[in-house]
């Protein structure tokens, strides 16, 4: 079994594929607090969960944007198994041109998710991850990454709103938008206004990305985006829960030896 571990500002997203197919998938809450034993016994468990013996693991891929917590989790995972684990970055193969002004700021979730997304269409493409922040790639019809847009994630802001006002409650973003946008009562002018202004922000930055990169630009998306959101999107937005999973395990492939 290969493991692939995506380390995210939320969640650590661990997953294992054997013979080219995903076996499991499975999430950790990201702790900047958690020590390396804290997180071998978390991995531990969650190995446990789904029947996965650490003697199965014969190699793996890390991603991580939280440089803090990569080396934490790395001694974690050789606690369990000596297996190697290669660390998504400069020096391994990921089959795109990097068009950026200084590749190394790049996050590792995009590349991944640009890798997987490849797979399924040759480009142009745009990959929308979701997870404290939402951030789109690009990557053109010459399959090189071009550049993109970072902002804050929906729920992100949702929690500095409401920490900031007195009276505003929190929402669950998960629950559909009203039928009107006239709001009657103030959560459901605050539900409009993270799910339809999510979703309007979003069209409006996919019409942006297609007047530079073509009107044929797919858009893929990954991580927590909620589905409300998404449909609410007049934007086509092809979500894959395992896009960035399967871009490490691709970029794996390309890197392993023997």
């Amino acid at each position: 079994m290969i493991l692939t571990v995506n380390i995210g500002n939320t969640h650590i997203t661990i997953a294992g594929y054997e013979h080219d197919a995903l076996q499991f998938s499975g999430r950790l809450h990201s702790d900047a607090a958690a020590t390396i034993d804290e997180y071998a016994i978390a991995l531990l468990n969650l190995l446990s969960l789904y029947r996965v013996q650490t003697e199965r693991i014969e190699g793996g891929i890390l991603g991580s944007v939280v440089p803090a917590l990569t080396g934490r989790v790395l001694a974690a995972l050789r606690m369990l198994c000596s297996a190697r684990f290669l660390t998504v970055g400069p020096g391994l193969k990921s089959g795109i041109k990097l068009r950026l002004d200084n590749p190394a700021q790049l996050g590792a979730e995009l590349l991944c998710g640009a890798v997987a997304a490849l797979a399924e269409t040759p480009g142009p493409l745009a990959v929308i991850s979701a997870d404290t922040a939402i951030s789109i790639m690009a990557v053109n019809e010459k399959q090189e990454l071009v550049g993109g847009v970072i902002l804050p994630g929906p729920q992100l802001s949702q929690a500095a709103l409401v920490q900031k006002t007195a009276q505003l409650p929190q929402i669950d973003l998960s629950a559909p938008a009203s039928a009107s946008i006239l709001g009657k009562n103030t959560a459901a002018c605050l539900q409009n206004g993270f799910v339809l202004g999510t979703a309007s922000l979003l069209d409006g930055l996919a019409e942006r990305f297609r007047a530079e990169l073509g009107p044929e630009l797919k858009f893929y998306a990954t991580g927590n985006l909620p589905r409300t959101i998404r449909e609410a999107c007049h934007t086509d937005i092809l979500y894959r829960e395992t896009l960035i999973t399967d871009g490490l395990y691709r970029i794996w492939q390309k890197n392993r030896k023997g």
